[in-house]
């Protein structure tokens, strides 16, 4: 089993292609290449968070995605998610915030970026997305969105590689208050 990461789908949002300059001539196009990436990595025994924004406003229903979608499909709330996506049935959990363990390191999960977190000092990761790439990360710190990482999910050794690589200013933009 994996655990994967990601955000800020905005499945059937036909603007968000505009605004994020995303590669993609229709919102068709756009939610078919998302979904076919997430279809090539996950596995239905696979845990997968969703860091919000995962659809908005569609004639398709968010739970047709859903059902399609593999994986046990966890959602962090998103300012684009409707009180109706967030009470879904096919979550397997939805809620505004979260950590997960994944080995010995702790994850805290948001769709916002924080700038101190639960156990920040002590080198917990924080992963969040609503930015789109717009906001660098730091070294325990990263935007796991779609438009950050070609458009699919990534795994905890993918995101550490591009901690990893993190410059020396973004490491300083951390901080790591007890």
């Amino acid at each position: 089993m994996t655990i994967w990461f990601s955000a800020d789908q905005h499945f059937g949002h036909k603007n968000i292609i505009k605004s994020c300059n995303r590669p993609f001539a229709t919102v068709e196009e756009m939610d078919a290449a998302i979904m076919a990436r997430w279809q090539e990595r996950v596995q239905p025994e696979d845990d997968i968070w969703c860091l919000g924004d995962f659809a908005f406003r569609n004639s398709r229903s968010v739970s047709s995605y859903l059902s399609e979608l593999p994986g046990k499909k966890h959602l962090i709330h998103g300012n684009h998610d409707s009180e109706e996506t967030k009470n879904l049935a096919a979550w397997t959990s939805s809620q505004q915030m979260a950590e997960v363990k994944i080995g010995k390191v702790l994850i805290v999960l948001c769709h916002y970026a924080m700038r101190v977190w639960h156990w920040s000092g002590g080198g917990t990761l924080h992963f969040y997305g609503h930015s789109h790439g717009q906001l660098p990360g730091c070294s325990q710190s990263l935007d796991v969105g779609v438009d950050c990482f070609d458009f699919r999910p990534v795994d905890l050794n993918e995101i550490q590689e591009r901690l990893s690589a993190v410059t020396e200013t973004s490491r300083s933009q951390c901080n790591s208050s007890p």
